[in-house]
């Protein structure tokens, strides 16, 4: 049987100090599904994951935001983290590659504080999603519609508010992008 997301690449959108498991799980996730999955950050080398507010392990970077092109990625997970969360939403790099995978229709998966690169590049207008709690304010102030639940689909986005959604989050994620409509359409091949 085939993996249902083989010859597909996600691009994973972190600066150090992300919250790891955010990171793991899904990559995880999506490689048993048959993903190629990228780590991308704002410079070459490694990037630092946290556990809660406690350093964790270090990870390297598959590509920068400068280098990468979002037509050639089938969606994007965005983790959160705090500190993360509050470097990336200011990275022009980052910004552009979410809108240009959200102007393909693409999935992006988006958990925790992740939400506010979102805000940030301006694409929470008339969207519904969920966070963790204390970004609501954000989310509604930039337009979009704050729920409290396990994991919100609404379009090409999918959102959760926490680690203890993760299973919800990344197996909507894996149907998201095993969808033909909205990845494959929109995709050109992807090149080995």
């Amino acid at each position: 049987m085939t993996a249902p997301l083989q010859d597909r690449k996600v691009a994973i959108l972190v600066t150090d100090n992300f919250e790891q498991v955010e990171l793991t799980s899904p990559r995880q996730a999506l490689e048993r599904a048959g993903a190629t999955v990228h780590i991308v950050s704002a410079k070459p080398g490694q990037v630092r994951g946290m556990h809660h507010d406690e350093k964790a392990d270090s990870f390297p970077v598959d590509a920068t935001f400068e280098d990468v092109d979002p037509t050639q990625y089938a969606g994007v997970v965005l983790p959160g983290g705090v500190f993360n969360s509050d470097a990336i939403r200011v990275e022009e790099g980052a910004q552009r590659f979410v809108q240009g995978i959200h102007e393909q229709g693409k999935p992006i998966a988006v958990i925790c504080h992740g939400a506010w690169l979102l805000v940030s590049a301006g694409l929470v207008d008339g969207r519904q999603l969920t966070s963790y709690p204390t970004l609501q304010d954000d989310i509604r102030n930039a337009g979009g519609e704050w729920v409290d639940e396990e994991v919100v689909l609404d379009g090409n986005f999918i959102s959760s508010r926490k680690p203890d959604d993760l299973p919800a989050f990344n197996a909507k994620l894996v149907e998201a992008l095993s969808g033909d409509e909205a990845v494959t359409e929109t995709s050109p091949a992807q090149p080995t």
